[in-house]
């Protein structure tokens, strides 16, 4: 076999020049332009044909029982709680809600008085130890004929939809609408979308970052203030017959949306400024990013939870707004197009079509689609829905102020602290979260142990990375020769993974391979924004030509191209991955697993000697993807090992990226789940190895040795693996070292150095 390869080689070199030259068994490479640029826009015509495909997907989460509301409502149990996971609505809330009045020794009444109203600053526990705070709108003369939570904006405020300050038009100031209704109205404050906190992140990015990794959400963390709400207006409503309704404009929609379909103690929804085909996601801020969303939740499957309870949709001008790249991540508001908003109506419509009784879902259109929110339409509307006999009350006067107005200011940065520190609770608390999520590992015996981490490993790839579930296609494996050096010989090899989705690397043969000889493999990946050919040659100072310098070893070296370089149009992958349940891994390993299958075959490679070494993000892969492809028989991660949660979950170190343009570093749930130790975990018994400078920025020594101490527990306490597991420390900066990690190659690859 190694002879005909040999004798195909020299018939290629005589009919093609050396620039053309394919590797025997693969077809010439022709493929013009910049590779890596060809693969990162093939990933995103992948994504995006994904994210079309999503509606078709979801129907088989929603094979609805018809046969009575409670077997419906049985249905809807599981969907409920996979919505509220997604959203991070995960905290305990508090057993018993009171309404508390914000006063001072000064200031004891209410604020303002209006047309059968009186307004009150207020707060009220909700979970932990956060609160929501905003306005309580109290009828004056009677019972509340319902009680509602009225959502602004993220950027406005509660005095601004009372009325009680300038910013909102008087005919879309809703709240005071219904309070002048005789409804009962408490109008929480929302997280601004404004930089006015951290000059280089809105301040909901700045919750939504470290909440993410911790498997919670800006959107669970408002959720569960209003849903603390709805609490004490339920435990008001044992002695009263006044229903729960919630109305929201733009974020307010986004809340009294979601809100509504996990809680069925709210009787009416109105959503305004916000009902949408959900498809452009990934465009929107950050903040809106949830994990899996459109795997089973588009706004059709929202309002069917809903249902059989009333929903009202007003299609009304949105938010328009433009986040700037230098505020953290870039992202787009516009008013949802109303023939978009109607076909997800119609889907909705449909989705709950065998009920019976049949739902109310009704469609409010102001100023064909881009009227003002609040209109006397959607009111009257969700008023009937909430009260029949009672009637939209004609707008009165703006409410009068009896009292200094509250600091709508002082009251935000009460909010975004509060949050930001249950934020930090749990990452404090996260490590024994971990422990006992990984608390079924048998380290009996190192063969038990792989047994009892297979569930762990599926866990990994389809809840965190995220799996696709398409088979890989042949592997057409097409290259040219690139490098022709004394001691080795380069390829560019490109292999096929999913349509529109390829591999590609550069492959480097030692000359001295002998006939019939299969020598080990090891891949050697960049970071970020970097290139295959900066891992062979130019000198690199983070490099140092490690995978040429192993190939003149005689090793077999492959330098694959990963998917994070070109900035904004990789990090958007991310974005677009994450509503369907995915991540830039979820292309990443069946890339890897491609490579690597097809290097088995080859007859220079020994396929149980293939091994993984990678620096910064080629580090983090060394983390990820070998945990998931068992043909890699070894993993050294250099450059990036550390205490990974708290890298990205701590808003007090420097080393945070929660202060970083990185946008998409952050993954969903790690904190309950797998942090560095884990995924080592999924990588033992095989060899693992750390490669840390001592003045590399990535992280402090002592984040690293915590993490490292916790593998090394696991390898050689627990397992008895005692050189299965190192770390190498040097004193020297974000680099390849290439000594203790040389070694620790030649030994576990059997190949004596040269």
């Amino acid at each position: 076999m190694r002879s005909l390869w040999l004798a195909a080689l020299g018939v290629f070199a005589l009919l093609c020049p050396a620039s053309c030259q394919p590797l025997p068994g693969t077809a010439p490479l022709d493929m013009q332009g910049d590779i890596a640029s060809n693969l990162v826009a093939g990933a995103d015509r992948f994504l995006l044909r994904k994210i079309d495909e999503s509606a078709a997907g979801r129907a088989q989460f929603w094979r609805r029982d018809f046969s009575s509301a409670t077997a419906y409502e049985q249905f809807l149990s599981t969907n409920r709680q996979r919505l509220a996971h997604i959203l991070g609505v995960r905290d305990q809330r508090v057993g018993r809600v009171e309404m508390e009045l914000i006063a001072t020794p000064t200031q004891r009444g209410p604020l303002a008085r209006g047309q059968g109203y009186e307004v009150f600053a207020v707060r009220w526990p909700a979970f932990g130890d956060v609160y929501g705070e905003g306005l309580l709108l109290s009828p004056t003369a009677r019972a509340p004929v319902a009680n509602i939570v009225a959502l602004p904006d993220a950027d406005q405020t509660p005095e601004q939809l009372a009325g009680l300050t300038d910013g909102i038009a008087p005919e879309s100031q809703f709240a005071r609408r219904l309070a002048e209704s005789g409804c009962q109205v408490v109008i929480p404050t929302l997280i601004s979308r404004r930089p006015e906190h951290r000059p280089t992140l809105t301040d909901r990015e700045f919750v939504y970052r470290p909440a993410y990794e911790l498997g919670r959400h800006l959107i669970g963390y408002e959720i569960q203030k209003v849903l603390a709400a709805i609490d004490w207006m339920a435990a008001q409503n044992s002695n009263s017959a006044a229903k729960i309704g919630v109305i929201g404009w733009g974020e307010g929609g986004l809340f009294a949306f979601y809100a509504t379909a996990l809680d069925n103690r709210v009787t009416a929804a109105c959503v305004s400024g916000y009902f949408d085909d959900r498809r452009n996601i990934w465009k929107q801020p950050v903040d809106r990013n949830v994990f899996g969303l459109l795997q089973q939740f588009g706004d059709a499957e929202v309002a069917a939870m809903i249902a059989p309870r009333s929903l009202i949709v007003e299609a009304a001008r949105g938010p328009e707004l433009t986040v700037s790249a230098k505020n953290g991540a870039p992202g787009i508001l516009v008013t949802p197009k109303l023939e978009d908003a109607r076909s997800e109506f119609e889907r909705a419509r449909a989705l709950v079509g065998g009920l019976d009784p049949k739902p109310r879902l009704e469609m409010v259109v102001s100023g064909n689609g881009h009227g003002p929110f609040g209109s006397e339409g959607a009111l009257t509307a969700f008023l009937t829905a909430l009260s029949g006999e009672t009637r939209l009350a004609l707008q009165g006067p703006p409410p009068e102020k009896l009292e200094a107005a509250s600091d709508p200011a002082a009251c935000q940065a009460r909010q975004l602290h509060e949050l930001d520190r249950h934020s930090q609770w749990l990452l404090t608390e996260s490590p024994y979260t971990r422990q006992k999520f990984m608390d079924q590992l048998d380290t009996s015996s190192p063969e038990k142990f792989q047994q009892s981490a297979d569930r762990y490993r599926d866990f990994f790839y389809g809840q965190v990375i995220g799996r696709f579930d398409d088979p890989l296609l042949p592997v057409n494996p097409r290259s040219r020769k690139l490098y022709d050096q004394p001691k080795w010989t380069g390829y560019e090899v490109v292999l096929d993974v999913f349509p529109d989705v390829i591999a590609y690397g550069i492959l480097l043969l030692p000359k001295d391979l002998q006939p019939g000889e299969r020598r080990p493999v090891v891949v050697c990946q960049h970071g970020l924004e970097g290139r295959p050919q900066q891992a062979v040659t130019g000198g690199s100072p983070y490099y140092h030509d490690f995978a040429s310098r192993l190939c003149e070893q005689g090793f077999v070296t492959f330098a694959p191209q990963n998917l994070y370089i070109f900035e904004d149009r990789f990090r958007t992958l991310q974005r677009k991955a994450n509503p369907l349940g995915k991540t830039l891994y979820s292309l990443m390993v069946p890339q890897h697993q491609q490579i690597t299958d097809w290097l088995k075959t080859q007859p220079f490679v020994d396929p149980s000697r293939i091994a993984f070494y990678g620096l910064s993000y080629g580090g983090k892969t060394a983390m990820r993807v070998p945990a998931l492809v068992t043909n890699y028989c070894l993993s050294i991660c250099s450059g990036d090992f550390n205490d990974w949660v708290w890298k990205n979950a701590s808003t007090l170190s420097p080393y945070s990226y929660v202060w970083t343009g990185e946008y998409e570093i952050f993954e969903f749930d790690l904190g309950s789940t797998f942090n560095y130790a884990e995924m080592a975990a999924l990588i033992a018994p095989r060899p693992f190895m750390v490669e840390r400078g001592h003045f590399d920025n990535v992280a402090p020594d002592e984040t690293v040795a915590y993490e490292f101490a916790k593998v090394r527990l696991l390898y050689e306490a627990r397992l008895g693996l005692r050189d299965q597991c190192e770390i190498e420390w040097f004193t020297g900066p974000h680099t390849i070292h290439a000594q203790g990690t040389f070694d620790f190659l030649h030994r576990h690859l059997n190949w004596p150095p040269r």
